[in-house]
């Protein structure tokens, strides 16, 4: 008897199970959809922000040739200059990374610039001299070392005129680094210690978007 009970029992048991497992299925697939949908919309979202943030990169590429002068091919003249006063060795030393910056040399011009600020620290021109061995090792692609050399300027001379402008070199470097945080406080920090410069304005547009 028992055995006839379990035997007219198993069908409905193992349909109710094949119907339990059929809407287990579906709710994983639901879940499944919902994950890629969700995966999907993650991906579109941060290519947006990638496309936006090499627009960014590129904008700030171009201010920094502006504000470190690097020059065109027709504008030779242009870039850095030694101050007619200064210290004739000191201007031969200056002069000579100069002209190597200004014919687009920046290995060679950071090497000049480095050496110039080694040789004569306490000079008046080692401010500008910190600001372009950065912009040549910017240029060259040595943007740790840039952020280095123009975080120096700011801690040494922080009443420097290039002073903010040299954050704003450091910050886009840093974000060539993928420093996020580092280029957020480096792009606070313009906006905390010179909030009247030109690379303020600069600042106050980017840093809402890293």
């Amino acid at each position: 008897m028992l055995a006839l009970v379990l035997s007219l029992l198993s069908p409905a048991a193992q349909a109710f199970s094949d119907d339990e497992a059929r809407r287990a299925i579906i709710e994983l697939r639901a879940q499944i959809k919902q994950m890629n949908e969700q995966s999907q919309q993650a991906r579109i979202q941060l290519s947006s922000q990638m496309d936006q943030l090499h627009q960014e990169i590129a904008s700030l590429r171009g201010r920094i040739e502006e504000i470190s002068g690097r020059p065109a091919p027709a504008q030779q003249a242009s870039g850095p200059r030694a101050p007619a006063t200064a210290d004739p060795q000191q201007r031969a030393v200056y002069e000579a990374a100069a002209d190597l910056y200004r014919n687009g040399r920046y290995a060679e011009a950071a090497s000049g610039f480095a050496s110039f600020v080694g040789s004569y620290p306490d000079s008046p021109m080692v401010g500008d001299a910190l600001f372009y061995l950065g912009s040549s090792q910017y240029a060259s692609k040595r943007f740790a070392d840039s952020v280095k050399s123009m975080t120096t300027l700011v801690q040494q001379h922080p009443n420097d005129p290039r002073a903010p402008d040299a954050l704003l070199v450091a910050a886009i470097s840093q974000i060539e680094l993928n420093d996020m945080k580092g280029a957020r406080a480096s792009l606070q920090r313009i906006l905390d210690d010179y909030p009247g410069s030109s690379a303020a304005e600069t600042a106050r547009n980017r840093i809402k978007l890293l």
